[in-house]
């Protein structure tokens, strides 16, 4: 096995951590624990950063065959696949403006700056994380390529 084919793995468990961690600092913020949903935030900020380097560095492998979902399902699964994949991209790509911003004010102790943006920031970021993984079960685990036989 070798790096093409393990980097969808460990994209799929980074976006899994980076949703874990979300949830756990957003229960942070929740419970008055400043500090912890502080590092907490900084490290998934940090997991999603590796996750993006991974993300790059298997599509520049790919040099633009990046695996396609296969036409063997139903329509209304290959419909909803791509209208999920549809908007997880579009989202994808505010998330790291959103993310530095909402870390930036919030590091700055700018609070209310801070909480006004991560209302949209929070939940984008949750989806996008959440929808990364559930791109990776659709092409990997539930619906893979059909093999020759």
């Amino acid at each position: 096995m070798d790096l093409v084919d393990v980097l969808p793995h460990v994209n799929a468990t980074l976006n899994a951590l980076a949703t874990l961690l979300l949830v756990v600092g957003f229960v942070f913020i929740k419970q008055g624990k400043v500090a912890a949903h502080k590092w907490t935030m900084l490290s998934c900020f940090g997991v999603s950063v590796v996750f993006l380097v991974c993300y790059l560095v298997y599509h520049a492998l790919m040099q633009g065959h990046s695996k396609t979902f296969p036409s063997y399902p139903p329509n209304w699964i290959r419909y909803g696949y791509y209208a999920m994949l549809l908007s997880h991209v579009v989202l994808a790509a505010a998330v790291p403006v959103l993310a530095v911003i909402t870390i930036y004010l919030g590091l700055k102790d700018r609070r209310e700056a801070h909480r006004k943006i991560a209302v949209w920031t929070f939940p984008i970021w949750l989806y996008v994380s959440v929808t990364g993984v559930l791109v990776y079960l659709f092409l990997y685990q539930f619906f893979p390529a059909e093999t020759a036989a």
